[in-house]
């Protein structure tokens, strides 16, 4: 037979043990999406859809181009964006990096957001179930 002291102190570790396993349940439930990704952004759509077959049909590479002509700070990492969770960035951003269906390591865009337009590929991304077309 336990004291009343142990039992509650024996209530308490199992209290304690089911807290922590409940937000970890719902860290993994609820995690948001993430992803790693890179950017070019420039003023205007004539620009980013010439920078855009300049990498499609020239082969031109896309981290070279941001460092030449991005107007984000991330354009001198060759528009490296690191990682961020899903609702950090723009919404018309956040629709194609999270898009079932966008493909890894290919470029997409134009896209337009009130920054302007943007050329995007996706490096990772976690927590989105991928898709056929």
């Amino acid at each position: 037979k336990l004291s009343p002291r142990t039992g509650f102190r024996h209530t308490m570790k199992l209290l304690a043990s089911a807290v922590i396993l409940v937000a970890l349940l719902v860290g993994v439930v609820w995690a948001k999406p993430t992803a790693r990704a890179s950017h070019i952004l420039v003023k205007e759509e004539s620009k980013a859809a010439q920078l855009l077959e300049d990498i499609v049909s020239k082969g031109a590479d896309f981290s070279e181009l941001a460092k030449a002509h991005s107007t984000c700070p991330s354009g001198r990492k060759g528009g490296d964006l690191g990682s961020f969770s899903q609702g950090m960035m723009v919404k018309a951003f956040d629709d194609v990096i999270f898009d079932p269906v966008s493909k890894l390591n290919q470029v997409y865009g134009p896209v337009k957001t009130q920054f302007g337009y943007h050329l995007i590929t996706i490096h990772e991304r976690a927590g989105v179930e991928d898709k056929e077309l």
